[in-house]
């Protein structure tokens, strides 16, 4: 909550408020503001309420050019883009669902919200020197930062003021001339697109702001001590401290002693840096084949560290004794960080050959062996895996695959470790050169080996950050906090990180968990309901005369004049043989009862509508009011005197043509203005009924029980709830 407090109150707060403070930029011409969140700490989850917070305000207040409904996620690869996908505002497999971020009547308003996504490369372009060095014809110059604009923003081609995302940050930064040839050029080529791309889309589109998020905000200086290169932009520090200590990750903990001689130059136990070892470090840096055999100390660490692994493989697996079931329907995994491709092969061999006492980290169905280049290709290769099939076209057996193919499946396989039906499920021994893919989020790492240098806290923290996210947040009852998860590490030089100690081999066994969904095979029970985000409260002005109340009008046809005789003046004579009339009864055409009516409401209207109060427009009670005249004018409630007068139905209609001006005052005192309130069910757009089927499936691990003598009093159509133990 404090980085989204934070980043809002950097927006919303006046001015006069913020006096003093100033972030200092990256010399780009946007403005950046970075969140600093550990690893599990919640980066996806902030980046949902940031992005609800935007749209669902536009959307409130267009005019508001603090806030814009269109943004610009930018990922370090595709399996975070993947990841990702969770912030989309659209459907119902998203965060804004799953953790209730928005209400459901802000629902219609958070769908209006355009997310594009995408990783780091799809922001590459060709350069002037690209494209001289094309074999093609094609010669055409570079894009314009309008046409690369549009190619890279998609569906939010045409917007203006978006909003940028970057996820794990650290791979953006403005390249230091002073530090670029002390950086590889692979990371220097990356963080060049990233922000260049970045800085075309503004000088396009402008980018309103660009949030960072990072559990490792630094830009590589090439000097051990990281803190000098952090951004200087961060306004919020949630780092791995405040992390362990509230429970939002594993606490980590490292070899504090051992039952041989310690280290002589820091006291430490041997198993605590495995590669500072120099009979270790010798070893592992020479060429060997696989079959070469680890040195001692390595096969010391494995032994020990597998043989504590082994004893929460055993505590996962165990029967619970409430539901019959395993606690776990996953393993424990552990990871192995090596230096090079040859040490790994070598840490491979051992375990495929059994040369370890933990036999069953030696399972090949159960152990996955990773090479970080390729991992880097597969991140590259956009390929989908229900797209191709592992038949031969021609012939009945199974076709080769390609290596485009072989990595995308490894990819996947890294990718879902430790997630129930999925390629990577049962993987129990994971061994990789180099780093892990970042955004790699498998919750069941409780033991990890280190097995090559740290020279910087910032590495051991990104290593040690792809084993801390919790598996559970189980509420302990007693205490009322998480229940702890432990990571166990050797051969990780931590300085600065919180750890503890403990007998307890890889925490305590996670509590069962009850599965509890909809069924498909009854969906005859299903029952469906519409979805209905909001109602609204519609008050309608409505005009009201009550006729019989109306006390009689009487017109005195004896005072109403419809003819005259005009006579010429001769001699100061009116002479009478020479009369001419004007007779109203001769012009019927002006005194059509439709035209008595409109002239009528034309009246009233102008009569009464400065006294009317009312939202709405006066001009939307004429209708009503034409309705109530014709009425009025037609109810016998008009009385014309002599009654032989009234017989003559012209002679009544210009009576009420002449005498308006009495209609109209005494009609206007019976008319009221009343609002009515009218209830609306507004639906949500995107899916206007909802139904059981559409239950999302959740996990508890509270006590779950089916009381036998209440299941046959269940109605016929309600549905059925299946619940499956793991």
């Amino acid at each position: 909550m404090d980085a989204i407090e934070t980043i809002i109150w950097l927006a919303e707060a006046p001015d006069a408020e913020k006096t003093g403070i100033e972030i200092e930029g990256d010399g780009g011409d946007f403005k950046r503001i970075c969140t600093k969140l550990c690893t599990g700490g919640g980066k996806t989850t902030v980046m949902a309420m940031l992005i609800a917070w935007q749209v669902c305000n536009k959307v409130s207040y267009p005019h508001d050019n603090r806030f814009t409904k269109n943004v610009f996620i930018v990922a370090p690869g595709l399996t975070v883009r993947n990841r990702l996908q969770v912030l989309m505002t659209g459907g119902d497999n998203n965060y804004y669902h799953e953790f209730r971020i928005v209400p459901t009547t802000l629902q219609e308003k958070l769908h209006q919200g355009k997310v594009v996504i995408n990783n780091w490369q799809a922001l590459s372009w060709d350069t002037s020197n690209d494209i001289l060095k094309r074999k093609s014809v094609d010669k055409r110059g570079p894009k314009s930062n309008e046409a690369y604009a549009r190619e890279v923003l998609g569906p939010i081609a045409n917007a203006k003021n978006i909003l940028v995302i970057n996820d794990e940050a650290h791979h953006a930064w403005r390249i230091n001339p002073q530090n670029k040839d002390k950086v590889s050029k692979e990371i220097v080529k990356e963080a060049t697109v990233w922000i260049n791309g970045l800085d075309r889309i503004h000088a396009a589109r402008n980018i309103l702001t660009c949030y960072d998020f990072s559990a490792t905000p630094f830009a590589p200086s090439g000097k051990k001590n990281d803190s000098e290169a952090l951004f200087p932009w961060i306004v919020s520090d949630f780092g791995l401290n405040d992390g362990i200590e509230s429970g939002l990750v594993k606490t980590p903990r490292v070899v504090v002693r051992d039952d041989a001689a310690p280290s002589t130059k820091d006291f430490h136990s041997k198993l605590y840096h495995l590669y500072a070892d120099e009979t270790v470090k010798s070893n592992i840096n020479q060429s060997a084949k696989p079959e070469a055999p680890l040195p001692d100390l390595v096969i010391q660490a494995y032994n020990l560290l597998g043989a504590d692994w082994l004893e929460a493989y055993n505590n996962w697996t165990a029967i619970s004794p409430e539901t019959g079931q395993p606690f776990s329907a996953v393993p424990p995994v552990m990871i192995t960080v090596a230096n090079t491709t040859e040490t790994a092969a070598r840490i491979e061999y051992a375990f495929l050959h059994k040369h370890l006492i933990t036999k069953e980290l030696c399972d090949p169905a159960c152990l996955i062996h990773i090479d970080s280049k390729t991992l880097e290709k597969a991140e590259q290769e956009n390929i989908d895996l229900n797209e191709f099939s592992t038949n031969d076209d021609e012939g009945e057996g199974e076709r080769k695959l390609s290596q485009k193919e072989l990595a995308a499946i490894l990819r996947d396989t890294v990718d879902t470790v430790g997630q129930k039906g999925k390629r990577g499920e049962q993987i129990r021994n994971v061994i990789s050169v180099g780093m892990l893919t970042e955004g790699w989020d498998a919750k069941t790492v409780t033991h990890i080996l280190g097995l090559r240098a740290f020279s910087s806290q910032l590495l051991c923290e990104q290593v040690i950050g792809r084993g801390l996210r919790r598996k559970s947040y189980d509420v302990n009852p007693d205490t009322g906090l998480f229940t702890p998860e432990y990571v166990n590490i050797f051969g990780i030089p931590f300085t600065f990180l919180p750890h503890e100690g403990g007998d307890e081999g890889g925490g305590p066994p996670p509590l069962p968990k009850t599965q509890v969904e909809a069924l498909l095979e009854r969906a005859e029970y299903e029952i469906s309901w519409p979805n209905i985000i909001r109602i609204d409260h519609e008050l309608n002005p409505k005009l009201h005369v009550d006729i019989k109340n109306i006390e009689p009008l009487t017109l005195d046809a004896a005072d109403t004049r419809i003819r005259a005789d005009l006579a010429p003046i001769i001699d100061g004579k009116t002479d009478l043989r020479k009369c001419t009339d004007i007779d109203l009864e001769k012009i019927e055409s002006l005194f059509r009862m439709q035209r008595i009516i409109f002239d009528t409401t034309a009246r009233v209207y102008e009569a009464m509508k400065s006294s009317w109060q009312t939202q709405a427009t006066p001009y939307a009670l004429i209708g009503q009011l034409f309705k109530l005249v014709e009425k009025y004018l037609q109810s016998g409630r008009i009385h014309i005197e002599p009654p032989l007068f009234a017989m003559d139905e012209l002679r009544v209609r210009i009576m009420y043509m002449l005498n308006m001006n009495k209609i109209v005052e005494h009609l206007w005192k019976y008319i009221r203005l009343e609002q009515t309130e009218k209830i609306i069910p507004i639906f949500d757009p995107n899916k206007k009924t909802r139904s059981t089927t559409d239950m999302p499936t959740w996990y508890t691990s509270k006590p779950c029980f089916i009381r036998r003598s209440l299941y046959g009093l269940i109605p016929r159509g309600l549905p059925r709830l299946k619940v499956r133990i793991y």
